[in-house]
């Protein structure tokens, strides 16, 4: 089958922390835990956390090796980009960055005229951006 518009997209990556991961992407920004894997120690095996809206036609998912960790290596134009089609409310910001986010000045000065950045536990940009997406 060939992959279409329908298509379900996981955009997967490391995590050096799942709890503090957690705390921004579901406190912060209010997604769902959509599934959980805890790391028992068996070697080869990692803790996973998979966070999304539940209707949307993708979810994040953060991984953490338990033995072998992978340090994240987050450049400032990894960007996951939310359209909120609307001003950005400054109590979703305040909240992001009092669960564990930081608001910085965009790599690219278009997201500063469109939007806030800010960067999650492990450094990855997230974008809330003012425009809609259609």
């Amino acid at each position: 089958m060939p992959a279409d518009s329908k298509a379900h997209i996981r955009i997967a990556r490391p995590s050096r922390d799942l709890a503090a991961a957690e705390r921004f992407w579901v406190g912060g920004l209010g997604l769902t835990v959509l599934y959980r894997h805890d790391w028992d120690g068996t070697p080869g095996e990692h803790a996973l956390l998979m966070v999304g809206w539940p209707d949307a036609g993708w979810h994040l998912e953060l991984v953490a090796e338990g033995a072998h960790p992978t340090e994240p290596a987050p450049t400032p134009e990894d960007l996951l980009v939310v359209y909120l089609g609307e001003e950005v409310p400054a109590e979703l910001v305040d909240r992001l960055v009092a669960h564990g986010g930081t608001r910085v000045p965009a790599h690219n000065p278009y997201w500063d005229t469109w939007g806030v950045t800010l960067t999650d536990p492990d450094g990855y940009r997230l974008v809330l951006s003012t425009r809609d997406w259609s």
